[in-house]
């Protein structure tokens, strides 16, 4: 059974008209297959079919460990959004629901290899020094969740120094528990800069310039 619905599939067709320089998608998972990672696969797999700019590549968590280092995958389902280079866009879980368009925005984003965030955020992301690694945690049925996963990702698009995460709250508990994560979204910076709920883009930029004095990470 298909995941996406033939009215959705001939919207996204004329959408993917619009990429520039082609878009590769990255599924991690393994030979017995988790509970979300089938469905992962299976949607990436046809969004992949929509478009001749699209391609997908599969590889396995526990046999492909050239690939898992290089791409610092250490849970499952993942999904990499790549383009001319790896901007560091990841989806730790099922990029559905509301987060389906978040990816779709990402692949059109990174074919364009440009994204719609403020001249003065750009500007500031050029004076990044130390890695940023910014963990988003979202479930799928939230509707302020894509705001602080796309922040998160346009700013990896735009600077080398950022690595964003989309992490599914459902599929990683473990997690979930780890960082106290009571409502979504909830957005951790390096380790030691928190906050909840979908800041404007000037507001969450100032909480990554707060994360890069105080811990060095390793996109």
């Amino acid at each position: 059974m298909a995941h996406i619905s033939k009215e959705d599939q001939d919207y996204l067709k004329k959408e993917f008209a619009k990429m520039i320089n082609p878009v590769k998608l990255i599924n991690f998972t393994q030979a017995f297959e988790c509970q979300y990672c089938q469905v992962t696969r299976e949607l990436l797999t046809e969004i992949s079919e929509l478009s001749d700019k699209i391609s997908l590549e599969v590889y396995d968590l526990v046999k492909d460990t050239e690939k898992v280092k290089q791409y610092q995958i250490d849970k499952i389902p993942a999904t990499i959004v790549e383009g001319t280079k790896d901007y560091g866009v990841r989806y730790f879980g099922i990029p559905a629901g509301y987060e389906f368009g978040s990816l779709i925005e990402d692949i059109l984003d990174i074919s364009k290899e440009s994204t719609d965030l403020s001249e003065e955020t750009k500007k500031q992301l050029k004076k990044l020094t130390k890695p940023i690694h910014i963990q988003v945690f979202v479930t799928p049925t939230c509707p302020y969740c894509p705001s602080a996963v796309r922040l998160a990702h346009k700013m990896a698009i735009e600077s080398d120094m950022v690595r964003g995460d989309m992490i599914g709250s459902s599929e990683f508990p473990q997690l979930v528990n780890k960082y106290s994560v009571a409502g979504v979204p909830k957005v951790v910076i390096n380790e030691t800069v928190e906050f909840e709920g979908a800041l404007p883009e000037p507001n969450y930029l100032m909480k990554v310039m707060e994360a890069e004095g105080k811990q060095k990470v390793t996109k």
